[in-house]
């Protein structure tokens, strides 16, 4: 992992943040409850690598796309990403305390508080894209928008959560998951917004039809590698590593190909998976080694 890479991460997650703020402010007109906005901010604001709008403004410099437009969509599939853990973190959910290294939202509010914030993050966030301040190419912001719907909604994010909740034995009729069906639990609850980050990414750089399924190809790829490398994380790091309690997927029944297939074999999984997303990469010269570098991060970080 080179220097440039963190530091590019830490610069992008800054401007992230200010771009947060100043849509929080905006937000203030006209005015949002004051403890609604509070726990709106409180999710969303002061940590969190973003590395999901990170994949987006890189995506689209690589392709020379408009950083204003590109960082307004990362902050915008930022605040989608913040309410499906404030959503997440919820007693009926994973009933978590602890996130980014900060009492969860609905122990630092209250549950009703923590649901409303949730829900106001993610109609912000589809704000964010339609207003005119993200571009001036309104059928690009529609794009952006329909992209990170799917992403969000039932064939995606929330789908793969009802299926997460399902593998726990939540529901009649449930059995333990096959790989194939875990892949595909894990395509939909975490790598599909990884993915749109991506392909957001193209849609702002203008990328052809070719670059498009290339792009598309190494989101995938750097989406799944993702979920593995969080799942072992739960069994080798410490919460305070993590900024977040770990050790919980077992003890809850979670479906993850760790435990269907042990550290090894889930280990092995990894590394191809980061090859493929590398490989994806193989067409682009030295400007796609932030994206590279990207995907080795994803596979080898220890928080």
């Amino acid at each position: 992992m080179t220097v440039d890479f963190h530091h590019r991460l830490a610069s992008v997650a800054s401007e992230i943040e200010d771009v947060l703020v100043a849509i929080f402010d905006v937000a203030t007109t006209p005015p949002v409850p004051t403890r609604l906005l509070s726990a709106m901010r409180y999710a969303a604001l002061g940590g969190g690598k973003r590395l999901r709008p990170f994949l987006v403004v890189e995506t689209a410099r690589l392709l020379g796309g408009d950083q204003t437009t590109a960082l307004r969509a990362g902050a915008a599939i930022e605040l989608v990403h913040v309410y499906s853990l404030a959503h997440d973190d919820l007693p009926a959910m994973d009933d978590d305390e602890l996130r980014r290294g900060k009492p969860t939202l609905h122990l630092a509010y209250d549950e009703a508080t923590a649901i409303l914030a949730g829900d106001a993050l993610q109609t912000l966030a589809f704000e964010t894209l339609a207003d005119a301040a993200t571009g001036t190419d309104a059928a690009m912001r529609a794009e952006l928008v329909r992209l990170l719907a799917k992403a969000a909604g039932g064939a995606g994010m929330a789908g793969g959560q009802m299926l997460d909740l399902a593998a726990e034995g939540r529901f009649e009729g449930t059995s333990e998951l096959s790989a194939q069906a875990i892949v595909q639990l894990q395509a939909m609850k975490t790598g599909a917004i990884l993915s749109c980050a991506v392909e957001m990414g193209a849609v702002i750089g203008r990328a052809d039809a070719p670059t498009y399924q290339t792009l598309l190809s190494y989101g995938r790829a750097l989406g799944a590698a993702f979920q593995i490398a969080d799942d072992i994380l739960d069994i080798e790091a410490s919460s305070a590593e993590l900024g977040k309690a770990t050790g919980k997927d077992a003890g809850r029944g979670k479906a993850t190909l760790v435990g269907l297939w042990g550290l090894e074999k889930a280990r092995a999984e990894l590394e191809r998976l980061t090859g493929d997303a590398l490989a994806a990469l193989s067409g682009f010269g030295a400007e796609a080694d932030v994206l590279r570098a990207a995907a080795r991060f994803t596979a080898d970080r220890r928080k």
